[in-house]
């Protein structure tokens, strides 16, 4: 308290706060409720964090594993080529053997079919045995070998050009069919890259949720000890009182003899020390 003379009010001693009054219970009943719910433990979720993958992923993910690369089969086409030793032979043969064969043999029928005929009329004729006759089966001897000649040509020159389209057809589809293993082998590879790219990101799907939770479990207590904290804050509802000291009586002296002072030389009694 002041002095009642000087005025003077001491030294403070100390301040002391306190809730004022009309709204004591309320931060009080506050206060605990949080506390007590700051206490309370921690409360995990059990449940899956991640979807994981689905049943038709895991059936697409076991028929890729089960693919393999033609790894020895794929690579670049190497062409062959139809005048190479014996490759137009063994194209030709086919067709000789399924073609000249039975075009010679017709060929061999007709003439001894016509060599009959022209000995039948040379009986007829009584000129059976003569040079008639040998005239005659002479030049159905050369007639049969230049149809022979004409026959084996036309049949090896018809032979060679089959065999050359048919060569050519094969080596499309042979060089189509690496083509195709080498483009089967590559979608295999992307494929399974894909998928493993998708159970890539599902792991760490649940990695990250994992390593979550682990820190919201981590970060609880400071957590509730911010809460506790925040309850106190912005809340202008305290009351405050400070505590002077006495003055003692050597102050109350000095003032009060320094109110004197100032009054006698108010009245002239004495001169004002500063103005000397």
């Amino acid at each position: 308290m002041p002095d009642p003379v000087t005025g003077d009010a001491g030294q403070p001693l100390g301040m002391e706060s306190s809730l004022s009054n009309w709204v004591g219970p309320y931060v009080t009943d506050m206060l605990g409720k949080g506390k007590a719910l700051a206490q309370t433990p921690y409360q995990a979720y059990t449940g899956p964090l991640t979807a994981g993958s689905s049943a038709l992923q895991n059936q697409a993910f076991t028929g890729l594993a089960g693919l393999s690369m033609p790894t020895s089969t794929m690579g670049a086409y190497t062409p062959t080529s139809f005048t190479a030793p014996g490759m137009a032979e063994s194209y030709m043969s086919p067709y000789l053997t399924a073609s000249l064969s039975p075009q010679l043999a017709e060929a061999q029928r007709q003439a001894e079919i016509q060599r009959v005929q022209n000995a039948g009329r040379l009986t007829k004729a009584g000129a059976y045995g003569g040079s008639r006759q040998a005239i005659m089966e002479s030049e159905g001897v050369r007639g049969l070998l230049s149809n022979l000649a004409g026959i084996t040509g036309r049949g090896y020159e018809e032979a060679y050009k089959t065999g050359m389209g048919q060569f050519n057809t094969e080596e499309q589809r042979r060089q189509q069919a690496q083509e195709m293993t080498n483009k089967y082998g590559f979608d295999v590879a992307r494929m399974q890259q894909d998928a493993g790219a998708t159970q890539r990101g599902i792991e760490s799907e649940g990695i990250a949720a994992d390593y979550g939770q682990f820190k919201e479990e981590r970060d609880d207590p400071f957590k509730k000890v911010q809460y506790m904290q925040s309850l106190l804050q912005g809340m202008p509802v305290e009351t405050q009182s400070t505590t002077y000291s006495q003055p003692s009586g050597l102050s109350s002296v000095l003032g009060a003899g320094g109110g004197i002072l100032d009054l006698l030389t108010k009245m002239g009694i004495i001169k004002d020390p500063s103005k000397t």
